[in-house]
């Protein structure tokens, strides 16, 4: 391994905990799904670091793609599950958030 790959999974583990402190500390539906967001980035750069370290960059390429397209999904159904929770509680706050019932 080079200095730069070093650096990069150095970035990609620096995302991975931002990641992680924030979905697990942050109390608000919006922040929570900008902490998914940075996880699932942080995944995407390492699939790409591993196509490259192994010389198979056309597979990892296959895969992020599939990755984003599926996170793009998920994250759409979860804006709308979040502007329907705000619609119905008028709060984002996850503590305040006790009735989830329709």
């Amino acid at each position: 391994m080079n200095v730069l790959t070093i650096f990069f999974v150095t970035a990609v583990a620096l995302l991975f905990f931002t990641g992680l402190y924030s979905l697990l500390v942050s109390r608000n539906l919006i922040r929570v799904l900008i902490a998914v967001e940075i996880l699932t980035k942080a995944a995407t750069l390492m699939i790409i670091i591993a196509g490259n370290l192994t010389g198979q960059t056309g597979l990892a390429q296959a895969f992020v793609i599939t990755l984003i397209i599926i996170e793009v999904v998920v994250i759409a159904v979860a804006a709308g599950i979040v502007i329907g929770i705000f619609r119905h509680n008028d709060t984002l706050d996850t503590r305040q958030i006790k009735n989830l019932k329709g």
